[in-house]
């Protein structure tokens, strides 16, 4: 691969180290976060509950003024309406009267209703302070339980920072920020490797969603210094270390080397055989048309050439003759 692939596969495997110290951390951390967050809610459930009862009391405080200002506004009005000239004003003064005792008895029924509430907002601030008490209490012993495991782990992130913040620098721009979104995106799987599922066939897939890819991407990688993208998933592709170019790539098997002596030499003894099979077929032949032309056309002899004939001889004649030669021939 080129510079730039290697980089962010360097890239990528700081970040994920310092991704896994972190999860750690925050495994470690979980309980102690979750009770800290409970803490913080019922801390934040008091206040509100707090704020209500100081409402609720400052209500029933408003009816208990009212309530004393009507009992004096009522004790006046009896000291007007004992002062009465006539009938006429000692009716009004008494009216007046038992208007104010009427809403004197409304402002009673808000104060009890009131003071009810703000015994019941105490029980429940009374409880509320008790339980952020507990819990608090329990926050405290389990931070000092893990206090040192924290820190080790604490640690190793931070000793694991200022690598992922080296191979980002080395980095082009571009890269950067391309790895970068889509770190983010995929929480922490921006890379993803290419895979051969099977070594008898030149076939690729996506390490990530294990989709296909074309067959020339590992030529893309192997050879040229760009950044190729999955077409699925979209995170960027890598040529893992256990897929060297002799398992990745498929080897023609190489032909066996034709010896063409050795052919031109079987060529010529099968042509020699055939024409040696040949040549009495041929010699045959020519000698039945021969015997067949000298069938057909008569010898011709000039006259010169002609012998004479004796007489032929009848049967008896020759038989004697014959019988005379062998005799002569057994004499001599």
């Amino acid at each position: 691969m080129g510079p730039t692939n290697v980089a962010l596969v360097k890239l990528f495997r700081a970040d994920q180290d310092l991704r896994e110290a972190q999860a750690k951390l925050d495994a470690a951390t979980k309980n102690v976060r979750i009770q800290d967050r409970r803490v913080k809610d019922l801390t934040e459930k008091l206040k509100a509950q707090q704020q209500s009862l100081r409402e609720v009391q400052t209500k029933s405080s408003q009816f208990e003024l009212d309530i004393k200002s009507r009992d004096e506004r009522i004790e006046k009005l009896r000291t007007q309406q004992q002062n009465a000239k006539n009938n006429k004003e000692y009716q009004a003064f008494l009216i007046e009267i038992n208007t104010e005792k009427v809403d004197k008895s409304k402002s009673e029924d808000e104060m009890l209703k009131a003071m009810q509430e703000v015994e019941t907002r105490s029980a429940d601030v009374k409880d509320l302070t008790a339980q952020v008490e507990s819990d608090s209490a329990k926050l405290a012993t389990m931070q000092a339980e893990i206090t040192e495991t924290i820190k080790q782990l604490q640690a190793e992130v931070d000793s694991l920072k200022p690598a992922r913040d080296e191979a980002a620098a080395a980095l082009p721009q571009k890269a950067r920020d391309a790895f970068e979104r889509i770190v983010d995106k995929m929480e922490g799987e921006a890379l993803a490797p290419i895979s051969k599922p099977d070594k008898r066939r030149e076939e690729y897939i996506c390490g990530g969603c294990h989709m296909e890819l074309v067959v020339d991407v590992y030529n893309k990688l192997h050879s040229r210094d760009e950044i190729v993208f999955c077409p699925s998933c979209r995170r960027i592709l890598y040529i893992p270390d256990d897929l060297p170019p002799e398992v990745a790539v498929k080897k023609k098997k190489a032909e066996k080397p034709v010896n063409r002596d050795l052919g031109e030499r079987a060529i010529g003894k099968g042509r020699a055989k055939d024409i040696g099979a040949a040549a009495p077929r041929q010699q045959s032949a020519a000698a039945v048309l021969e015997s067949v032309k000298q069938e057909e056309e008569p010898p011709t002899t000039s006259p010169s050439d002609e012998v004479p004939q004796a007489p032929s001889q009848t049967e008896p004649e020759a038989a004697k003759a014959e019988a005379d030669s062998e005799k002569t021939e057994s004499q001599g």
